[in-house]
């Protein structure tokens, strides 16, 4: 027998993961319109997309200052 019992804390985490698993598309909705965090962002993409994520944040920001910066100066 398991004598082990779960802190509430152990038991919301629990669940948030059992549903990341389940239904990895909705979370990843929720990240993106500001109803869920950063945390479940991150974990329904992976960490491939994640990474995806990083480096394309990245060469938009060097887009931007590259060529729409020097236009107004």
């Amino acid at each position: 027998m398991n004598n082990h019992h779960e802190t509430p804390e152990e038991k919301r985490e629990r669940l948030r993961q059992e549903e990341l698993k389940k239904n990895p598309i909705g979370t990843l909705k929720d990240g993106f319109n500001g109803n869920g965090n950063l945390a479940d962002l991150v974990g329904s993409l992976g960490w491939k997309g994640t990474g995806i994520l990083i480096v394309v944040l990245i060469v938009g920001y060097v887009f931007y200052k590259l060529f729409f910066l020097k236009a107004f100066t």
